[in-house]
């Protein structure tokens, strides 16, 4: 590794934040928009985007799940319909006030989450018990005029999926909105390899107008938690304020349940902050743009660039994602550009291995450099990048359940969390003693690890525990 590129980033042990701002721009995943807060979205980290939507969208339709869009304005006057709603996101929200030359009459809501335009329209498509269970997702952009922000983490407009559901009861919403967390789940471990904490929100982290949230927390390399997808069970709420009713199996008419979950693409700073390393990005093979680069040694040698191509072309027609860097900069460069990247696998052919019939491995995740036949190439790359695939999420998981420490008094939990630790600590599940808690330490209950407490007392308010949860500071 030439040391030109890891002088160039931030260390990532000692300024962790500048780290992750150095590695998002020099890998080339995003630039800064025009407009304060706002990100442009490059062709590779797009790329990695497009994985995952690839990949969630056929595991939605396999549910029953139709792509629908919604428009981006919303009338001002839909989110005065649900209180909670429209306070949870009063200081987010942009509005148009002035368009077509002229003020409008009612102002336009530039959308931060689509619940109520969706809402309203689901009270024209829903009549009867026929038409239910309804099951809605859009891929679309959001906006969230947020203070603080830092490229895929918080942005004031980012990219997601926002899936909604009408259903005939509660139980059916309920296990519905259970449903697309394992969802969510089970792209995290087995896609993106990173490990999460699931479980349901406390009253105070829940979703406005929800009656319960459900949640995947991943941990970063600094210990502090992302919240990476949700899922909200809004029971009749909005469907209430809404009006969506359905003439029951006995000719009645009857609110129906609703759900709402989402991803965003904060998901890409998640697989940056719990993989990278002082050497940049380290990506899954099942998302990367890109799962190989083949790097020429001697490329000015006869043979070597036609013998790299066809191993290229050999690992193509197998649906590999491969590059063949034939550029004219130095193999030492090479390396360091494919590395930062987080390519998962490189090869290397030059005279030497051609006659031998071997080719050069080298492994991102773990660094580990080997030969292998060339006659066999196409099965061992597709070996090579099952193992990095589970090996990232071992190592993550690892890595995770190291720092995951169980405390019963304040003190112990601002010295673990400070530690850069996930704490499971009882709580009496008040809002008020969590609101305390946050005001006077900056952690925050991420969701609810049990609710077997036995005589627990919350560590706070000294009343008696409902659950024990973890607590971190969060992104």
């Amino acid at each position: 590794m030439g040391k030109e590129f890891v002088k160039d980033l931030a260390d990532i042990n000692t300024d962790y934040t500048q780290w992750y701002t150095d590695v998002v721009k020099k890998a080339e995943l995003m630039d800064y928009g025009p407009v304060k807060g706002t990100m442009i979205i490059r062709p590779y980290g797009y790329a990695i985007w497009e994985n995952i939507q690839s990949l969630l969208d056929k595991k939605f339709k396999d549910e029953g799940v139709q792509n629908a869009y919604f428009p981006m304005f919303i009338p001002e006057s839909f989110f005065t319909r649900e209180k909670e709603h429209v306070e949870g996101f009063a200081p987010e929200v942009a509005v148009v006030t002035y368009a077509g030359g002229e003020e409008l009459a009612e102002k336009i809501v530039i959308r931060p989450t689509s619940e109520t335009i969706i809402c309203d329209m689901f009270s024209k498509w829903v009549k009867s018990y026929r038409d239910l269970p309804l099951k809605i997702n859009q891929w679309c952009n959001v906006c969230r005029w947020e203070k603080t922000t830092r490229p895929f983490l918080r942005t004031s407009e980012f990219l997601w999926q926002e899936g909604h559901t009408v259903h005939s009861s509660a139980e059916e919403a309920e296990q519905q909105t259970k449903k697309m967390l394992e969802i969510y789940k089970k792209l995290s471990y087995e896609d993106l390899a990173i490990p999460m904490f699931v479980g349901k929100k406390s009253e105070r982290e829940k979703f406005a107008g929800a009656v319960e949230t459900y949640t995947i927390e991943a941990m970063m390399h600094d210990g502090k938690s992302l919240q990476s997808g949700t899922s909200h069970n809004l029971g009749q709420n909005f469907t209430n304020a809404f009006n969506i009713k359905f003439l029951n199996k006995n000719g009645r008419l009857e609110y129906g349940y609703s759900t709402s979950w989402g991803v965003s693409t904060r998901l890409i700073g998640a697989l940056i902050m719990v993989h990278g390393d002082e050497r940049g990005i380290v990506l899954p093979p099942r998302i990367a743009p890109l799962q190989v680069v083949i790097v020429p040694i001697a490329s000015n040698k006869p043979g070597v660039i036609e013998k790299c191509n066809e191993l290229m072309n050999r690992l193509k027609a197998k649906g590999i994602r491969v590059k063949l860097d034939d550029s004219d900069n130095s193999p030492g460069f090479k390396f360091n550009h494919w590395e930062l990247r987080g390519v998962p696998l490189r090869l290397e052919m030059g005279p030497r291995d051609i006659d031998s019939g071997v080719v050069q491995v080298a492994r991102r995740d773990n660094y580990e450099k080997f030969t292998t036949s060339y006659e066999d190439i196409e099965q061992s790359v597709i070996n090579i990048l099952d193992t990095i695939q589970k090996d990232m999420l071992t190592n993550a998981q690892k890595r995770r359940d190291e720092r995951i420490k169980e405390v019963d008094n304040i003190n112990d939990l601002v010295v673990e969390v400070e530690k850069g630790n996930f704490v499971i600590m009882p709580h009496c599940g008040e809002i008020s003693c969590e609101d305390n808690i946050k005001d006077e330490t900056a952690i925050s209950c991420r969701c609810i690890y049990s609710y077997d407490v036995k005589d627990a007392k919350c560590p706070h308010c000294g009343k008696k525990a409902l659950y024990k949860a973890y607590f971190a500071k969060s992104y």
